[in-house]
């Protein structure tokens, strides 16, 4: 276990470098995506790790960067959709805001800060294990990932539900599925129904956003109405795929 926790921290931070050397280039349009990707799955490889030395400060040095890139991706998500439906004057307006910005994040000291402590992490680990502090680390893990389930089970079947929490929710479980595979006690559909639900809540979710945009950007106000039934239908899309993943994963 320790080995392999090892391994993918490395793996990881591989990756960021590789995120931010291509975002200093400024070479493709994946590239903040692939970099927020990587800090999430480090992320939900961290959360079941609360109270080793050396978690604390790395997940908020991870935390600095999603903080730092969320406004940039969201601008970047809402551009390309723009695009997409033909509004390019509008989508212009906004990717004009991100030039030369890609670099700068890849210079940033969020992100500088982030490789820095993900770099001495791997000995954090060693040493806590030399120190015999990583004894029962599997049923540890094994008993955040179990809370994890429990708290999306009981959002489920909350009848006031909040889609908000629930897409963060389901996204910390899907995470942390991949992150711990050999963990994985969940029934055989959880995988697929916690995609569809995600996917479903994150149409809903930046339908839900850009109408909040649109209230203090009057440019977008033209878009109101197709939003307002976007995201009518994606709530019934959603609550639809809800209802299969609580009937499919928590029969009881």
């Amino acid at each position: 276990m320790i080995n392999r926790l090892v391994a993918q921290i490395l793996s990881l931070d591989i990756r960021l470098i590789a995120c931010q050397a291509r975002l200093s280039a400024n070479t493709d349009s994946e590239a903040l995506h692939d970099l927020r990707t990587t800090v999430r799955r480090l992320r939900s490889l961290l959360r079941p790790l609360r109270g080793l030395p050396g978690v604390e400060q790395l997940e908020a040095a991870a935390k600095a960067v999603g903080d730092l890139t969320t406004p940039l991706r969201d601008l970047e998500v809402l551009a390309a959709y723009l695009h997409e439906k033909g509004h390019h004057v509008l989508a212009e307006r906004r990717a004009a805001q991100l030039v030369g910005v890609f670099p700068g994040v890849a210079d940033s000291d969020e992100v500088a800060r982030l490789l820095l402590v993900l770099d001495a992490f791997p000995r954090f680990l060693r040493a806590s294990q030399r120190q015999g502090l990583l004894k029962g680390l599997r049923q540890r893990i094994e008993k955040r990932l179990a809370k994890q389930w429990k708290q999306l089970d009981a959002a489920l079947h909350d009848p006031a539900h909040d889609r908000h929490r629930l897409r963060l929710l389901i996204k910390r479980v899907r995470y942390a599925i991949e992150a711990y595979p050999e963990l994985d006690r969940l029934p055989a559909k959880a995988m697929p129904r916690l995609k569809s639900a995600q996917a479903a809540l994150g149409d809903w979710h930046d339908s839900f956003q850009w109408l909040a945009q649109a209230e203090l950007q009057a440019d977008l106000r033209p878009c109101i109405p197709v939003w307002q039934m976007t995201m009518a239908k994606a709530e019934q899309r959603a609550d639809r795929v809800l209802d299969k993943l609580s009937a499919d994963c928590f029969k009881g």
